[in-house]
């Protein structure tokens, strides 16, 4: 059991770290996405010299802000949900919960697999059940008289 809340602490703090690095990385395309929004909305050349350029600068600046608006926003939706894991994980609420995120984090690799993956393995223990409050079935065996 002592050793089951040592891992559980270790677990959250993890999640704490790796929640961080989510977000840093979340940030990397915010340099396309500044890119795309001087697209959008730099002054044209005057004297264009084709017609449609000014059209594909709208339309390359528009792909350059919505992407990039995306990967940031599952980024940091990985990441608040890495961190609210963690702090699930340390005040053992939530089994579900911090269980479907070990999943998800999962993706983001090799930190998240590891932490994922270990996250699992630890939950998945009866007696890191019965810290969360979660009750397992007993199995009828011949060793028990079922």
């Amino acid at each position: 059991m002592n050793k089951d809340l040592e891992h559980l602490r270790l677990l959250s703090i993890f999640h704490y770290v790796v929640g961080g690095i989510i977000a840093f990385f979340a940030c990397f395309p915010l340099i396309h996405l500044t890119m795309g929004l001087f697209f959008l909305f730099a002054p044209l050349p005057e004297n264009p010299q084709k017609p449609g350029d000014a059209a594909v600068l709208k339309v390359m600046g528009a792909f350059f802000v919505i992407i990039p608006a995306i990967i940031i926003l599952i980024g940091w939706t990985l990441a608040i949900l890495t961190i609210i894991a963690g702090r699930k994980l340390s005040k053992h609420q939530s089994y579900t919960y911090c269980l479907i995120v070990a999943g998800i984090v999962c993706v983001f690799m090799p930190f998240g697999t590891v932490l994922g993956v270990f996250t699992i393995i630890v939950l998945l223990r009866d007696s890191v059940k019965t810290i969360f409050g979660i009750q397992t079935p007993v199995i009828n065996s011949p060793t028990n008289g079922g």
